[in-house]
């Protein structure tokens, strides 16, 4: 019974239709002080579509998630007070990417970063 349910959800994840799909890189470290772009590209919808915003969040290690920014489809962009001195969220429309771009990093900047 538990491996038939199991194949059906693998199946029904396989067949998803009109799926949204974030992809991102992989891990990277950045020495204090330095800068840092991210790029997260986007399939299932187009980042100039005024129903979505990308957003970039981050996860300190042991740490509550917190939100860095975003752009919606109309190019309005939003930050953290804290953190829009540092931090910027770009798009690229022709390549459907939206891009975190982090300078002047500290050692508090360390954290496991998504785009969602």
């Amino acid at each position: 019974m538990f491996l038939t349910q199991l194949l059906f959800l693998l199946l029904s994840a396989a067949s998803c239709i009109n799926c949204i799909e974030l992809t991102q890189p992989g891990s990277m470290v950045v020495t204090p002080g330095q800068s840092m772009s991210l790029t997260c590209e986007v399939s299932g919808y187009s980042v100039t579509d005024t129903s979505y915003c990308t957003d970039w969040i981050r996860q300190p290690a042991g740490k509550a998630l917190e939100w860095i920014g975003g752009i919606c489809g109309d190019g309005g962009t939003g930050y953290n007070d804290k953190l829009k001195s540092r931090f910027e969220v770009s798009r690229d429309t022709s390549s459907s990417t939206v891009t975190l771009g982090g300078q002047n990093l500290q050692a508090g900047d360390t954290a496991v970063y998504y785009c969602a």
